[in-house]
């Protein structure tokens, strides 16, 4: 695991962002059951997604799917307290606990997803995208809000894509293995 990341991974503890009667299932390497038909993803797949995103200090970042929050706040800990990080939830009460569990990175916030819309296209030109769930195919809408060089990471018909923006209109996207994921809804 790169360096940054596992860092990261000691600063936001995976314990604090499960419900009190998971938390003593944080150390395993599996995905966990956080309520509401989703989960809290397995360690080893969000290493390699975040290692994929290749997240840099003062970076705006989007997390869609944020959950529980752990993803938002493992990417507050790369982008530190000069980048900023918006997190999109479509279920309310994991928003609700999400926000109180990322007291400790007041440059990181979880906001409700808008039904209907992926991400926050009004707050386009994001440096990295981060998608916790898996789309049928590549959401153009998510590409669209990425900057010139930006950077969205996300599973896609059971494989994890990368897209680089460039600053041509020639997106770059690549493959990066098999994953499982609940679904990507709008």
């Amino acid at each position: 695991m790169d360096r940054r990341v596992r860092e990261a991974f000691r600063a936001a503890s995976r314990e604090r962002f499960l419900p009190p009667d998971q938390r003593h299932l944080a150390d395993v390497d599996a995905p966990i059951s956080i309520g509401f038909g989703v989960t809290n993803s397995q360690p080893s797949t969000v290493a390699a997604m975040l290692e994929l995103l290749d997240v840099r200090d003062g970076q705006r970042i989007l997390d869609v799917g944020s959950g529980s929050g752990w993803t938002t706040a493992l990417l507050a800990e790369l982008v530190g307290p000069t980048g900023r990080v918006v997190g999109v939830e479509r279920i309310w009460q994991l928003v609700e606990s999400a926000r109180e569990a990322l007291a400790d990175w007041p440059w990181a916030s979880v906001r409700l997803a808008e039904p209907g819309v992926l991400g926050i296209p009004d707050q386009a030109g994001f440096d990295r995208i981060l998608v916790s769930a898996m789309a049928d195919e590549l959401p153009a809408e998510l590409v669209g809000q990425l900057s010139d060089s930006g950077v969205l990471v996300i599973p896609v018909a059971g494989e994890m894509v990368r897209v680089v923006r460039h600053q041509d209109g020639e997106d770059v996207v690549t493959t990066h293995g098999w994953y499982s994921f609940v679904p990507l809804i709008k």
